[in-house]
């Protein structure tokens, strides 16, 4: 999941909620949205290695 902070930058969040804390861990922040998207396709992949 990507989101748009104030800042102007994008933060990429896991797609499921952590059971411990309820909120979802922070995968990296970008400068970019295409950034954070070719990231979180990175991440997508590596999870199925």
């Amino acid at each position: 999941m990507i989101r748009k902070l104030k800042s102007g930058k994008y933060r990429l969040y896991s797609r499921k909620k952590d059971s411990r804390t309820g909120k979802r861990k922070n995968l990296g922040t970008f400068n970019s949205k295409a950034a954070a998207k070719k990231h979180e396709r990175d991440v997508q992949y590596f999870k199925r290695r």
